[in-house]
């Protein structure tokens, strides 16, 4: 019999953090537009929960099944729970695990489509898509890491943004983009130590396709591009002026820069960068909320 607590492990809790924040961004910015619906919020934040763990345990499973979990490097940031090389669940137990919490999101997103209005279901159509495709498929194509900064970060923001106003709205699509831009740099930095097991499994991500190198590149300037997203859209009126409280994380983003482009090639040096990483992933966007409040409260 299988303990609990190895079936909360397999879904790699830590990460579902992310999860919460993105709930807490879409949530506020429908805040500051005058909607909030506690149990709305709630529930689309179980629904979301779910999603994430299907797609952290049908990762776990996938990439067992190709051999990449035998011989990746682990660490705290990549390379899986662990928990199937370790023989302490079974893979048609993870699978079914994978499964049934994808199943489960199912009836809450059909809910919201019923509720809120039918135009929230091609977005959860395509939220779907990159939770199911993305090991088995996605990863296989280049450049996968669009695929979770759309699926779970872009998508999110603006589904917890619909399920509270039942609409879309220009300048909501506009503060949800840089939540994309860092859960792509997110899964792209935990990409780099993963390179020589992935490779093996077939995988083709940036760091395997352009090399170490050009990838750090690529991180360096999407990360700059995301600050300066969210400058010009304070500036352009699409965000208030609050949101530049999330320019707080530029010396740490600063610093995990220059130690990508100094350490591509060592995972040594790279992975002190990896934790700053996660901070900036998600204070940024933390902080992002934190100025719709404040905007909200004090107009």
């Amino acid at each position: 019999m299988v303990k609990l607590k190895v079936w909360l492990l397999e879904t790699r809790p830590q990460f579902l953090i992310l999860s919460v924040v993105l709930a807490f961004l879409g949530t506020s910015i429908a805040w500051y537009d005058g909607a909030f619906h506690p149990g709305f919020a709630l529930l689309a934040l179980a629904g979301l929960l779910l999603c994430h763990i299907s797609v952290n345990v049908l990762n776990d499973y996938f990439d067992y099944r190709s051999g990449i979990d035998l011989e990746t490097r682990r660490t705290p940031f990549s390379g899986g729970s662990g928990i199937l090389p370790l023989h302490a669940m079974k893979p048609n137990q993870v699978f079914w695990f994978g499964i049934i919490a994808f199943l489960l999101a199912i009836p809450i997103g059909g809910y919201f489509v019923v509720s809120c209005g039918w135009l929230l279901l091609p977005l959860l159509v395509v939220g779907a898509a990159c939770i199911l495709l993305y090991t088995p498929l996605l990863l296989k194509l280049g450049w996968p890491e669009w695929a979770p900064g759309i699926g779970m970060g872009f998508l999110p923001v603006l589904g917890f943004y619909f399920v509270q106003t039942s609409a879309y709205t220009l300048p909501a699509v506009v503060a949800a983009v840089p939540s994309g831009i860092l859960v792509h740099n997110l899964l792209l930095l935990n990409e780099f130590p993963d390179v020589p097991a992935d490779t093996g499994g077939g995988r083709r991500t940036l760091p395997i396709v352009w090399g170490k190198r050009k990838s750090g590149i690529f991180y360096s300037v999407l990360t700059i591009v995301m600050y300066c997203w969210i400058v010009g859209a304070v500036i352009l009126g699409f965000m208030p002026v609050f949101s530049l409280l999330a320019l707080a994380t530029i010396p740490l983003a600063i610093r995990v820069i220059q130690r990508v482009l100094r350490h591509w090639g060592g995972m040594e040096g790279l992975m002190p960068s990896m934790g700053e990483n996660v901070l900036v992933v998600m204070l940024t966007q933390v902080l992002l909320g934190v100025g719709y409040i404040i905007a909200g409260v004090l107009a």
